[in-house]
């Protein structure tokens, strides 16, 4: 049974600048809720009881979203405000939630690694924070299924274009079956020449404890970072790794095409909010047609 999370929500955003300046990229909203919100509500739904969110000392608006707000629920209490007041306090209510600081930038592994005695010696998920994924399973879940079955760590792979590869971790996989394979190694953001597939990983694993002894030795990497794929890819020839490509759709809000991408699907699914949106892009495109 995965009972425990990491978040790494230590990164500085800088593909969203220059709104990540002072606001973290994980409080973006996206509508009416902080992108970070959508991912620990996926590690919940996918049976998460215990939340670690790995920030740095300009994320103090992560800690405090998460906790109680009791100056905000007595304003709504005395308002009436009912449904508010319970969206509100299921917020810090969802999971219970640590931190842990991650004092200098040294890379995603370094990131997860800052995690381990919060983690302790068992099997845990990891849920980057630039990805928001949507579907009738969660991801996750359909991740911690997989590990139940093999016992093994598993990563979400997605296929992307060839000309997207350097991007992203790419696995050099082994069939197993429709879907799962067996990953005989990782390759960080190769370039399109070398890349094994175009199998790449997409932003959420369960992992063995074992891999924390890998990161304690794993040496820098690309960009001078302790990069989690590296360690992954020692993990492979160790006690194994497993690919699953998921079933649904993955928004990269990192990124300011994924970001508006997500937005405006995330709004359409709102009745009140389509309809306008929709009688805008009519009165918009009225104009720019007799512009």
């Amino acid at each position: 049974m995965i009972r425990k999370a990491v978040i790494p929500a230590a990164g500085l955003g800088t593909r969203l600048l220059p709104a990540t300046k002072v606001i973290p990229k994980e409080m973006v909203p996206i509508v009416d809720k902080p992108t970070i919100q959508y991912i620990v509500e996926e590690a919940v739904a996918s049976g998460i009881e215990e939340i670690i969110i790995v920030t740095s000392r300009s994320k103090r608006a992560i800690e405090d979203h998460f906790d109680a707000s009791v100056e905000l629920e007595d304003v709504l209490e005395r308002k009436g405000s009912l449904a508010q007041l319970d969206q509100i306090r299921s917020i810090s209510r969802m999971a219970h939630f640590h931190y842990v600081r991650q004092a200098r930038p040294l890379g995603l592994g370094h990131a997860v690694l800052c995690a381990r005695r919060l983690v302790g010696d068992e099997p845990f998920a990891v849920l980057l924070g630039d990805d928001v994924f949507v579907g009738k399973t969660p991801c996750l879940q359909q991740l911690i299924q997989v590990h139940e079955e093999t016992g093994r760590s598993v990563v979400a792979v997605q296929e992307v274009e060839e000309t997207e590869v350097s991007r992203y971790g790419v696995i050099r996989p082994l069939p197993i079956r429709e879907r799962l394979w067996d990953v005989e190694s990782l390759v960080e953001k190769p370039q399109v020449a070398e890349a094994p597939s175009n199998l790449a990983v997409a932003g959420r694993y369960v992992l063995t404890p074992d891999v924390f002894d890998i990161l304690e030795c794993v040496g820098p990497g690309r960009g001078g970072e302790i990069q989690l794929t590296d360690a992954l890819s020692l993990l492979c020839q160790r006690s194994g790794l497993v690919a699953l490509e998921f079933e649904g759709k993955r928004y990269d809000v990192g990124d300011k095409r994924g970001y508006v991408r997500a937005t405006l699907e995330f709004a359409l699914q709102d009745e009140v909010v389509r309809s306008d949106i929709f009688a805008f892009l009519e009165r918009y495109y009225a104009r720019e047609g007799t512009a």
